[in-house]
């Protein structure tokens, strides 16, 4: 016969309760070491977001400071008096206002034709069968290894055959289409379910209309990367606006800084004035769609 022992009641409750502080001890522990982690992301953030901001910081505090101030030996972190005075110094010295236009209408150029063409490519190259695809995807991810320097005196060559030399059209054409942007419309029209297309096709959708009607709405997110990444990359582009432009009066802001600070008597304060007004686009710009800049790259599998 089985015999069944009983425990006491007491017993009972005081075998229970061992068991229950044990529990709340370890999720205890586990809430302090969450918090602890919390803590020093937070901590890190807070550094990196500090060294990130400190220059563009620094370049405010030059720029409204009276000349001279903010290389004296003694560092300032705030200047002893706000003044307006390096950028009014600037727009009447140069011609801050034709910079700034030219900049503005290379890069809206520049960034339609090459999200233009970024869009229709990756799309090509995600949702077309055609022979070779991968071999041509291939040498279009190939030339992002080769480095710019290195396709400029051919460019140029080719620019100056082209007889736009020293215009617009000489800085904007080079730079309609980008391999990367391609490559990460490529990645993103992949992501788009099946099931839709093969709905758009049921219903007699060909391919433009389905490029049109059905994937253009579903890429707002990757549109504004493209537009944010090729508006600052154009906007901040040296280089090449250097080699092709030959007009004082056609010259971008990256151009004008470098032309300020070759002058005889370079004024540091009206520098930094100048490279404010050439950032603080770019600044707003991100901020205002760093919404859609994040989600477009999650949705392309980029990290």
């Amino acid at each position: 016969m089985t015999q069944t022992v009983a425990i006491p009641n007491k017993l009972a409750t005081t075998m229970s309760g061992d068991r229950e502080p044990r529990r709340k001890s370890r999720s205890s522990a586990a809430v302090i070491g969450d918090r602890k982690g919390i803590v020093w992301r937070s901590i890190i953030a807070i550094v990196v977001a500090i060294i990130m901001v400190f220059p563009l910081y620094w370049m405010v505090v030059v720029a409204f400071s009276p000349r001279g101030e903010a290389f004296e030996p003694t560092l300032r972190f705030w200047p002893s008096a706000w003044t307006t005075e390096n950028f009014q110094r600037v727009f009447e010295l140069y011609p801050v206002a034709t910079w700034f236009g030219n900049s503005v209408v290379i890069g809206l150029f520049i960034t339609f034709l090459t999200v233009v063409v970024n869009l229709l490519a990756g799309y090509a190259f995600a949702r077309l069968r055609f022979r070779g695809r991968n071999v041509l995807f291939l040498l279009t991810l190939a030339t992002m290894m080769i480095p710019v320097q290195a396709i400029m005196v051919a460019q140029f060559r080719l620019v100056s055959d082209l007889g736009i030399y020293g215009s617009y059209w000489g800085v904007i054409l080079p730079g309609a289409a980008a391999a990367f942007g391609i490559f990460l419309a490529r990645q993103f029209f992949i992501g788009i379910p099946d099931e839709i297309i093969e709905a758009a096709k049921i219903d007699g959708s060909g391919q433009i209309r389905i490029f049109l009607q059905v994937v253009l709405p579903l890429s707002k997110p990757l549109i504004a990367v493209l537009i944010l990444l090729t508006l600052m990359g154009s906007w901040n582009d040296f280089a090449w606006p250097l080699i092709a432009l030959n007009d004082n009066q056609l010259f971008t802001l990256p151009i004008g800084l470098l032309y300020l600070q070759n002058q005889t008597a370079p004024n540091y304060n009206a520098t930094m004035a100048l490279a404010l007004i050439s950032v603080l686009p770019m600044v707003v710009l991100f901020l205002s769609f760093q919404r859609y800049f994040v989600q477009g790259f999650a949705r392309s599998g980029i990290r």
